[in-house]
């Protein structure tokens, strides 16, 4: 081809893009290509799968070169399990060579725990021992071309088995490689201490989140792919702490609003509403981005306003009398059986969401606003309820309303990964950063135990007894601890192994052991106090709006603690006290 066709072609080409542009978007996540790192497990004929370990070009041959190749019989079953090393998001892309015939049907089944990848699946209906193609597809039958490449597949897992699909077929294997699809950002927060584990479970939140922030901030990435506002909290608590200022979460607030305009609760949950104000409040103490906050000014005054109409003068509220939900006054799925104190827990939920929502409001010059969040509030503590056992509602009363957090060495059999980040943030309101420390190394560096490489949407020590690993074939004898347990929405396959709201820990260790706490919008202002415990030293980073914040903080013979700050210009730090 001339240079005067070429640039003729191009010519063309960027009139259609530019004329297409108003029907299209680019793609803002990046793809990587993930060769598998280990054969889990072969069944049937199966040849050279060693090639597939090996990087390729994405590109068919019919040179004859060598290639992994599989072969069935009449009525036998060919298969083989891939390894790719972590939970990605994303799909599969196959490269074929020479096969019995033009096309060949394979199952594909993706599976977060080489359990899943083996079950069949249920159609949804949430049954023990069975896997779920609900909100992604991980269970499929199709066709692969001879001589050619296809991918199938957006789904979150680790592990792919391929079966031939039917009797007396050959296919021969060049690549399966996973395609990771993520957006490709630095990671700008970082934390290193004196315990390796802990560094490991804040890396594993920070990757967690980072798979989950798709086109929004999801949940999950095999199951609710969706945007869940209360679930959200957490998460934006490890973006700030790792990422910074993402447009992902004003992005996400937008579409949650777009999608439950008032007078409906967000989700359909007006617990998730209080979780928006209080995500609010964070994310501008955080970014100092007032024209955000402004753009959201109207809808704010609005939920205020209709909270307002739902709390009478001696404190009682309704604010879910007329709710059609099946989640009413939701805090987190292992409160939902004690109705009492979830009451108490949604009342300082409530408390607490008017409360920020004043300061909002102030920020805003909404004086009108302002003083109805405080009246509300005021109203609120005219009527106070017990906890009722339920460690969910004591954590949020321990956080709002300065109640005393009851020792209960039982909380360790029924914490929840997502509320387990308050019970985290109460014990440091109480100055207990040391209990809070060994319960994240024993629960979340539980899941790490288990060959977890993200956390999951819940978790409970009573699934660690005589549990083989979730990269592992399941030995006679010993428990699958993704198909034996899991409970309410999230029973048995279903259960999602990547789940943001499990990543309170990476927020926690940067907000009380590096002790960054934000006291100025914008960051203009932080105070640093570290809080090490038995860590003899601790080291990271802070993405702010003005640049990064490292800090160092070591104990000393005296047992006192020195710290060393690096602070960009904009920053005021207040120093720790000598410890």
């Amino acid at each position: 081809m001339s240079y005067r066709v070429l640039a003729f072609s191009l010519a063309v080409y960027s009139a259609f893009v530019s004329h297409a542009q108003p029907n299209g978007r680019l793609d803002e996540l990046a793809r990587y290509y993930i060769t598998p790192c280990r054969i889990v497990w072969t069944q049937g004929d199966v040849k050279r799968h060693d090639i597939l370990l090996t990087e390729g070009t994405g590109q068919p041959d019919m040179a004859g070169q060598p290639a992994c190749t599989l072969k069935s019989g009449d009525s036998d079953t060919t298969s083989i399990i891939l390894d790719y090393g972590r939970e990605l998001h994303g799909g599969l892309k196959l490269v074929t060579g020479g096969a019995s015939s033009s096309s060949t049907t394979v199952r594909i089944r993706f599976g977060e725990s080489i359990g899943e990848c083996c079950a069949e699946a249920d159609g949804g209906t949430n049954r023990k021992g069975y896997a779920s193609n609900e909100h992604a597809t991980r269970d499929a039958v199709c066709l692969v071309p001879r001589y050619g490449q296809m991918e199938i597949g957006s789904t979150g897992f680790r592990f792919v088995r391929i079966d031939l699909y039917g009797g007396n077929q050959r296919l021969q294997l060049k690549e399966a490689t996973a395609v990771l699809r993520c957006r490709n950002l630095p990671y700008v927060g970082s934390f290193h201490c004196s315990d390796t584990r802990l560094d490991s479970i804040w890396m594993t939140g920070a990757y967690t989140v980072h798979l989950c922030m798709q086109e929004f901030l999801w949940d999950g990435i095999k199951r609710d792919r969706a945007i869940w506002l209360g679930d959200m909290h957490p998460e934006v608590q490890t973006v700030m702490a790792v990422f910074g200022q993402n447009n992902i979460v004003p992005r996400t607030l937008d579409e949650s609003v777009r999608q439950y305009p008032l007078p409906r609760w967000l989700n359909d949950m007006s617990s998730y509403s209080l979780w928006y104000l209080i995500i609010h409040h964070d994310w501008y103490m955080h970014s100092g981005d007032k024209a955000f906050l402004e753009k959201h000014h109207d809808y704010i005054a609005g939920l205020i306003d209709r909270i307002d109409s739902l709390v009478d003068d001696d404190g009682t509220e309704h604010l879910e009398e007329k709710s059609k939900s099946k989640l009413k006054r939701f805090l987190d799925w292992p409160s939902s059986t004690n109705a009492a104190g979830r009451e108490a827990g949604f009342r300082a939920l409530l408390t607490w969401a008017m409360k920020d929502a004043a300061v909002l409001c102030l920020i805003l010059n909404d004086r009108m606003h302002e003083a109805k969040c405080r009246d509300i509030a005021a109203r609120l503590s005219k009527k106070h309820l017990p906890a009722s056992g339920l460690w969910q509602a004591a954590a949020l009363q321990t956080i709002v309303e300065d109640k005393h957090l009851a020792t209960e060495h039982e909380w360790e059999q029924r914490l929840s990964t997502f509320f387990g980040y308050y019970m985290l943030e109460a014990l440091a309101h109480e100055g207990r950063y040391q209990e809070a420390i060994d319960i994240i190394s024993r629960y979340w560096g539980g899941m790490l135990d288990l060959g977890a490489t993200t956390f999951w949407e819940d978790f409970s020590f009573g699934w660690t007894k005589n549990a083989a690993r979730i990269d592992e074939m399941t030995p006679q004898g010993k428990a699958d601890v993704h198909r034996d347990y899991g409970a309410y929405c999230y029973l048995s396959y279903r259960h999602s192994l990547c789940h943001g709201w499990a990543s309170g820990p990476t927020a926690w260790l940067s907000r009380h052991v590096l002790g960054v706490e934000i006291v100025d919008a914008g960051c203009r202002t932080l105070r640093i106090t570290p809080h090490l415990g038995s860590l003899s030293w601790a080291e990271g980073t802070f993405p702010t709006p003005f640049g990064t914040v490292s800090i160092r903080h070591d104990r000393l013979a005296d047992g006192s603690v020195a710290t060393k700050i690096d602070a960009p210009k904009g920053i005021r730090i207040i120093k720790p006290k000598k410890q």
